[in-house]
C-alpha cells in the first residue's frame, strides 16, 4: 500500500488490503482474511485502563466471535514486545497488531489530537471496524467507550 492510495474506508465497500507484524510471530494480511468476518479494533496503548476492559471483553466473549465465523484483531501503535506482554498478562486468546509507523492507522482514520493533562497530543481514537466475508466495510464504530462495545460488535456480527 502507498500513501497516496490511503483512503478511509466507506461502508459497504472494500477494505484496502494491508499487513502488519502480529504477536505470537504472525503477519497479518488482511486479503488473507476474504470469506470470513474480520473485527479490528483499534486503541490507545497496552495496559491502560480502558485498554484493558475493552481487550478483557472481547477476550470474555471471543468464543461467540468464533461461532460466527469472526476473528478478532487489536490495533495500537505499542511494539510486539509491549503486545506480547500484555496479551499473555490478560490471557488473550486473539492476536494483537502492532502499527508503530501509524500506515494503518491513518488508512483507518483513527489518529487523532486529544487532551491529556491539559496538553494535545496525537493518539488513537478508540475505534472498531467490522468486515464482511466479501472484505467490504460492513460497519463502523469511532470515539466508543470500551465498557460494552465488545458485545455491541458481536450483535452486529450476528446479524452479518
Amino acid at each position: 500500500m502507498n500513501e497516496t492510495s490511503l483512503s478511509l474506508p466507506t461502508l459497504g465497500q472494500p477494505v484496502a488490503d494491508f499487513s502488519l507484524p502480529a504477536t505470537s510471530g504472525r503477519t497479518f494480511h488482511l486479503a488473507e482474511m476474504r470469506g470470513g468476518i474480520v473485527v479490528l479494533y483499534f486503541y490507545p496503548k497496552d495496559n491502560t485502563p480502558g485498554c484493558t476492559l475493552e481487550a478483557s471483553q472481547f477476550r470474555d466473549l471471543y468464543d461467540e466471535f468464533v461461532k460466527c465465523g469472526a476473528t478478532v484483531w487489536g490495533i495500537s501503535r505499542d511494539s510486539l514486545e509491549s503486545h506480547e506482554s500484555f496479551k499473555a498478562k490478560l490471557g488473550l486468546p486473539f492476536e494483537l497488531l502492532s502499527d508503530a509507523d501509524e500506515t494503518v492507522c491513518r488508512l483507518f482514520g483513527v489518529i487523532k489530537l486529544k487532551n491529556l493533562y491539559g496538553k494535545q497530543v496525537r493518539g488513537i481514537e478508540r475505534s472498531t471496524f467490522l468486515i464482511d466475508k466479501q472484505g467490504r466495510l460492513a460497519r463502523e464504530w469511532r470515539n466508543l467507550k470500551a465498557d460494552g462495545h465488545a458485545a455491541a460488535v458481536l450483535e452486529a456480527v450476528k446479524s452479518l
